[in-house]
């Protein structure tokens, strides 16, 4: 078993693939410890695939996951986590605007003691409109969401315990939340600056649309960090409160009603009725959704967890042997 694993998503990145192995090839074997590379291939269709291909065919170190198709960066990481066997694991982009040789920095943090290593852009290149603004507003709402006092979230290049990333749960788009999902566990995390490289070639898959998304994400995960084991305490305040207030209304009226018979409620009070009636309902709905939380939570910690990717097959080298492929029904 290797003791670092270093995944990489790749979606049609053809150009950059023999370039970033060669250079973590050369990173990791300076480093001098074992290691092994997890390149996953998110439903590229380019030649990204059978490059992944050759280079696992010459080199064992090397494990190349194709997914069925193209699930996201999120999910990409997902399937490299859950098949990364290292002690510890290092993930960054497969555009080559993270330098491998920048990845001792991040080891030497771990053995520090830290369970999660951040890297920060602090001195970004890339557009100050459409990409640096919006991102340092993200950046700084997330910090005081999550309290965790780090400034670049969103980016890949990071390392981790392996104990600590296998116990996050990935899907949608939480990989640039790991270490606010990390520190609900009680991680402790470090952040150290890196380079970012200009991207010399493909296309880029961030926009000021995926940038936007992450305001709606934050709401996600300031909800997953203070109730995500009990969302009853959500809806049910809300809920609560709400038929409080409709109580207190229909009370009223009721009151109203008594003291004079002849009076139309409806002619007279009936916005007040309407209000009332529907904060009682809507409240009573809102209480069931928590209690329908609190049975998901169950399920979540009692089932069976799936997996947010399919994968299609699976190539690694196997010592005096022949690649060797396992598909994935």
């Amino acid at each position: 078993m290797a003791k670092y694993s270093i995944v990489v998503p790749f979606h049609n990145e053809e150009e950059s693939v023999t370039v970033l192995y060669a250079r973590l090839k050369q990173a990791m074997e300076q480093v001098g410890d074992s290691f092994e590379l997890v390149l996953v291939d998110d439903g590229s269709n380019d030649r990204t695939y059978k490059l992944l291909g050759e280079i696992a065919a010459v080199d064992s170190r090397v494990l190349v996951i194709k997914l069925r198709r193209n699930f996201g960066q999120t999910s990409a990481l997902a399937a490299g986590f859950d098949h990364a066997s290292g002690d510890f694991i290092l993930a960054m982009d497969g555009d080559l605007q993270h330098d491998p040789s920048e990845i001792p920095n991040f080891i030497e943090k771990l053995d520090e003691g830290y369970d999660v290593v951040s890297g920060w852009r602090k001195e970004r290149t890339d557009n100050l409109f459409m990409r640096r603004i919006p991102s340092r507003c993200a950046n700084w709402l997330m910090a005081k969401i999550s309290g965790v006092n780090i400034h670049d979230f969103g980016t890949t290049f990071k390392a981790y315990r392996s104990e600590v990333i296998q116990n996050i749960p990935l899907y949608g788009e939480m990989h640039r939340f790991i270490p606010a999902l990390a520190s609900w566990y009680g991680a402790s995390i470090c952040e150290i600056p890196i380079k970012n490289v200009p991207r010399k070639g493909g296309k880029s898959h961030y926009g000021i649309g995926r940038t936007l998304g992450v305001f709606f994400d934050l709401l996600t995960i300031r909800f997953l960090l203070k109730y995500m084991n009990r969302p009853l305490r959500f809806f049910g305040g809300f809920g609560v409160l709400g038929i409080l207030v409709g109580c207190c209304m229909a009370t009223m009226l009721l009151v109203m009603k008594i003291l004079n018979p002849q009076l139309s409620m409806m002619h007279h009070h009936g916005p007040m009725f309407v209000i009332g009636s529907v904060l009682i309902l809507a409240s009573i709905q809102l209480l069931a959704i928590g209690l329908l939380g609190e049975l998901q939570v169950r399920h979540f910690h009692t089932g069976q967890q799936r997996t947010p990717y399919a994968i299609e097959r699976m190539v690694r080298l196997h010592v005096s042997k022949e690649p060797r492929i396992v598909s994935k029904g």
